[in-house]
């Protein structure tokens, strides 16, 4: 049933008794509704709902909701299972490694206390990110830390905020948190809310006995905290900063993907040509990479190629893109890299606009996204936008 019951069992021989654990696991928990797609929440105060949800997993949710209920501006966390195939799972199955969940926990907060940003800030200074099989005693995939999505907002927040972990230097270990949309949310049983309040001398006991605090003291200590909230802060990590672009496991891009996507950026694929998004699209403009959102072409540099892919004349800046040399024709070829997520784009060719530099780089609208100029500042590219002024 895991270390973390063996460990409550030892210390329940001690102070109480037989706990039951039988009648607890035939209990059953009870779920809610998928995940909705909300709108996207504006950092405005008169536009901020008076309440939203956030979903986490970080190992033991009897600890993870704990923490969070102390937080500033949280109403309140619900212990459940997510992430996995087996509708309205009992502990005893998430437990059993056979469902996919992953023990997790509903954050309901008011955004104009603290933001989703200041949940990811507080998440990541409660958990070991550089664990890939669980969360300190706690080991095995029910475990596992992660961070659920319901917008494109949210995953590129949190995206970011794991590359400004890993910039941090705080942790020598890669960060491996996954970032995964998030899907249908079952409450645990009821003995599993409030674990903390109920049962403090157990909770208290099995807390101390594994290991979490003490990681914490040693690894989030006065001095990586400052480090970390100066990265935050500083301007360097808004927009066209390098290591706030990264690039998501294998795992998290095929389930964000589409298959296009995938083969494209990570397979060195070809899309259809003139069957595809941004062939002849023309409006003002930039485009990211689809898998980073690392900034790399304007449509002022832009051009009907004549192709049936987009082409442009340069990319933003000669730093933005990598060039190689490819064989896969026979003959040499200069493919193009995006240069933090290492997506495969597209190629370059010497057959562009004479009058335009003579350059014709060639994408894939399968490995770009698209951000209208009215779009900019709101998804965090603002500095672009005297672009098209």
């Amino acid at each position: 049933m895991g270390v973390k019951i063996k460990i409550v069992v030892g210390l329940a021989a001690l102070v109480a008794g037989a706990w039951g654990y039988s009648a607890f696991n035939a209990m059953r928990s009870h779920p809610t509704k998928l995940a909705p797609e909300i709108a996207t929440i504006e950092e405005l105060p008169e536009t901020l709902p008076k309440e939203a949800v956030a979903t986490f997993a970080g190992g033991c949710f009897w600890c993870t909701e704990s923490d969070f209920e102390k937080l500033d501006g949280v109403f309140y966390a619900v212990s459940g299972y997510t992430g996995g195939t087996v509708p309205n799972p009992s502990y005893k199955q998430v437990s059993g490694e056979d469902t996919g969940h992953r023990e997790a926990v509903e954050v309901h907060y008011d955004p104009k206390i603290v933001s989703y940003d200041g949940l990811l800030d507080y998440f990541w200074r409660h958990i070991d990110p550089t664990d890939p099989n669980g969360q300190f005693v706690d080991q095995g995939p029910s475990y596992r830390s992660g961070i659920f999505y319901r917008t494109k907002t949210e995953r590129m927040k949190a995206e970011k905020s794991k590359a400004l972990l890993t910039a941090s230097g705080i942790f020598t270990k890669p960060i491996v948190t996954e970032i995964i949309p998030a899907g249908a949310f079952y409450e645990a049983e009821d003995y599993h809310q409030d674990y903390y309040k109920k049962n403090p001398l157990r909770y208290t006991y099995y807390r101390s006995a594994s290991g979490r605090d003490a990681f914490l003291e040693k690894n989030f200590t006065a001095e990586a905290v400052a480090k970390y909230e100066a990265l935050r802060n500083t301007n360097n990590m808004k927009g066209f900063y390098g290591p706030s672009f990264v690039k998501p496991t294998d795992a998290e891009l095929k389930a964000r993907l589409t298959e296009i996507q995938y083969t494209v950026t990570q397979k060195e694929g070809t899309e259809p040509p003139f069957n595809n998004e941004y062939d002849k699209e023309y409006r003002d403009g930039i485009y990211v990479d689809i898998v980073s959102g690392e900034p790399l072409f304007s449509s002022k540099d832009k051009f009907d190629s004549g192709t049936g892919w987009p082409s442009f004349v340069k990319p933003l800046a000669p730093e933005a893109v990598v060039e190689k040399t490819d064989y896969y024709l026979l003959y040499p070829r200069t493919e193009i890299r995006s240069k933090w997520a290492d997506s495969h784009l597209g190629h370059r060719f010497n057959d562009g606009p004479l009058d335009r530099g003579g350059k014709r780089y060639c994408m894939n609208s399968a490995a770009l996204r698209f951000i209208p100029k009215a779009d900019l500042e709101k998804e965090g590219y603002g500095e672009f936008a005297r672009l098209f002024q």
